[in-house]
């Protein structure tokens, strides 16, 4: 795995002030533009969840859709999109969180699983937790058990990972930003 962070790491890109000055943006379109690391990346989620017996993978809006999207046909199971508020167009749940930059709320529709489904919770970067929280509230809400979450980048500094874990959430990073 050491290795695979590592190559999976070099192909992140860092913007700095984006989108306000102070942030150093982690960019991953650099590694979903090559086939070979995007890949790598999904390969590394396939090995790690592969005998977890998922009902479903839901992804965080927007960057979650694409790796939760791509795990969810490789594995064979129902991919939920967690969307920003007033996208998704039947009767949802929502939860309001921090950003490290503002505020936000994500929203589920109230049939996206059922009472007992074993599902991963998946987005591309872990900063404050505040987006993941709110991911996790809400399949917990309509009763989903979350077997872990995921994430590609980690930006320990920022206590996300923390929060999550915390909350005795298993967290998988494939790679962190510490000290950065």
């Amino acid at each position: 795995m050491q290795s695979a962070s590592l190559y999976i790491k070099d192909h992140i890109r860092t913007v700095p002030d984006w989108p306000q000055a102070g942030i150093q943006f982690r960019d991953i379109t650099p590694l979903l533009q090559d086939p070979t690391v995007f890949r790598t990346l999904i390969d590394v989620f396939l090995a790690r969840y592969a005998d977890a017996k998922l009902d479903s993978v839901a992804g965080l809006d927007a960057r979650g859709f694409i790796l939760g999207s791509v795990i969810a046909y490789e594995l064979n199971v129902g991919f939920i999109p967690i969307r920003k508020k007033g996208k998704l167009p039947f009767t949802t749940v929502s939860e309001e969180y921090e950003l490290e930059y503002g505020s936000a709320t994500v929203e589920l529709h109230t049939d996206a699983c059922k009472p007992g489904d074993r599902v991963l919770l998946i987005d591309d970067l872990i900063a404050t937790g505040g987006t993941m929280m709110a991911g996790k509230k809400l399949l917990e809400r309509l009763g989903a058990t979350i077997i872990e979450a995921a994430v590609i980048v980690d930006l320990p500094e920022l206590g996300g990972s923390r929060l999550i874990e915390s909350t005795g959430l298993p967290l998988f990073k494939v790679c962190d930003f510490a000290g950065h």
